[in-house]
């Protein structure tokens, strides 16, 4: 409290005399003209570089979207330029009267105002707004009143006690500072190297997962590694750190370790990758939706998720029945009476599944096979090629189904039913 009166007395008593000096009262006038001749200029100028920068509107080219960025600062004209009329004539004021207090102290005005204007009209909601708000305007005001080198020394001086690790208040302020903008960056970064891999239509899907992750651990460990660098800490700290968790992971995280390899295997051979329908020994079977660094998320027919972990592609038996779109066969079983002309229905059906829109010519059209006698019936049974997975046993076996149904009704074909002789013995006459 002390320090806070003491200083504004300092301050009151420096103001007092700026108003009693005629170098203070030109200095002022001078920042006056600086203001006012700023705003002249800006007036001027800002309609042509809006006219400028601004481009057509359907442009897209990577100068356009410059051209628009560059226009975002178009509020900090006026200040700016307040701020260059100001340096100069600082610099005329120290030459005539060897002193520059006031117009320095409007110089630092103007650069407040400055990154005032940059807080509330160029940064975007969110993160970096917050940013400029809290820590951007703060450091501008301590800067203009000429408290920046007071607070920075008060702060280098106290300390923290993490154990055996001291940190001054300055440098975990700094580090707070500086990882948040670094991980946001990463973010950012890693959104756009995501969009750009996801955009290229010559990389497999296994490749482009393969190629997102290893973007995504260079990125966020490039932060890291800087963020350590600008708190000071010693690097090879990080080494001993490194070899602890390599001691860690080889002794009570081999599942961890061993599906995050597995992971790997699978993003570099692509024998299975997303899109693709695969059924486990274990009974887990859908169509892979994502594949992470430890598991891969299936997705049932009914629309349930299951998680496997990667390990389990790589130590037992996986029935990938194809990639999306590819041709996968199937097969309907049906059954006719024994009064019927056998010989008719193998011609009768193939006929009528090939009229379906989804059974496919190539590689082999619908083919009815006579598979055996039975009690009661002669079984038959269609196979057909379609493009793509009949996950839900439903998506193509009832329409053709239906048909078989059908066909045999058009040509009164008769399907059996069990017959059942029950002899009545004792019975009365």
């Amino acid at each position: 409290m002390e320090k806070v009166q003491a200083w504004l007395q300092q301050a009151s008593d420096i103001a007092l005399g700026w108003l009693s000096s005629p170098a203070a009262l030109s200095q002022f006038a001078l920042l006056i003209l600086a203001y006012f001749g700023a705003r002249l200029l800006a007036a001027r100028i800002a309609p042509v570089l809006a006219r400028t920068l601004t481009p057509k509107p359907e442009a897209t080219h990577l100068i356009a979207r410059l051209r628009r960025f560059a226009l975002l600062f178009l509020p900090l004209l006026l200040p700016l330029l307040a701020y260059a009329l100001t340096a100069v004539g600082e610099g005329l004021t120290r030459a005539t009267f060897g002193s520059g207090e006031v117009i320095a102290f409007g110089k630092r005005v103007f650069l407040l105002l400055a990154a005032l204007e940059f807080v509330r009209k160029v940064l975007p909601p969110g993160f970096l707004k917050l940013m400029g708000r809290y820590i951007l305007l703060p450091v501008a005001g301590l800067y203009a009143v000429g408290l920046l080198d007071e607070v920075t020394d008060y702060l280098n001086a106290a300390q923290v006690h993490l154990g055996n690790i001291e940190f001054t208040v300055l440098a975990l302020i700094r580090g707070a500072i500086a990882g948040s903008l670094l991980f946001w960056l990463g973010s950012w970064s890693n959104r756009q190297s995501t969009g750009y891999l996801k955009a290229q239509p010559d990389l497999r899907p296994a490749t482009r997962e393969l190629a997102i992750k290893a973007s995504e651990v260079a990125i966020f460990g490039a932060a890291f590694l800087l963020l350590m660098s600008i708190m000071g800490i010693d690097l090879t700290a990080v080494a001993v750190l490194g070899g602890a968790l390599g001691v860690g992971i080889g002794l009570g995280l081999q599942q961890i370790a061993a599906n995050f390899v597995s992971g790997i295997i699978l993003l570099l051979e692509g024998q299975t990758t997303v899109g693709d329908y695969v059924e486990l020994d274990g009974g887990e079977k859908g169509t892979i939706v994502k594949m992470t660094a430890r598991a891969c998320i299936l997705e049932t027919f009914d629309g349930k998720w299951i998680v496997v972990p990667n390990e389990h592609f790589i130590t037992s038996r996986v029935v990938n029945y194809s990639d999306q779109g590819s041709a996968n066969r199937y097969e309907a079983l049906f059954s006719v009476c024994y009064e019927t002309d056998i010989n008719i229905v193998p011609d009768l059906i193939e006929r009528a599944v090939s009229k379906l829109p989804f059974v496919l010519q190539q590689p082999d059209g619908p083919d009815c096979e006579l598979r055996g006698f039975g009690e009661s019936s002669v079984d038959f049974a269609v196979e057909y090629w379609v493009s793509g997975i009949d996950d839900g046993k439903n998506k193509y076996s009832s329409p053709v189904l239906f048909a078989i149904w059908n066909a045999l009704k058009e040509a009164g074909i008769g399907m059996p039913y069990p017959h059942r002789v029950v002899e009545l013995r004792n019975a009365p006459t």
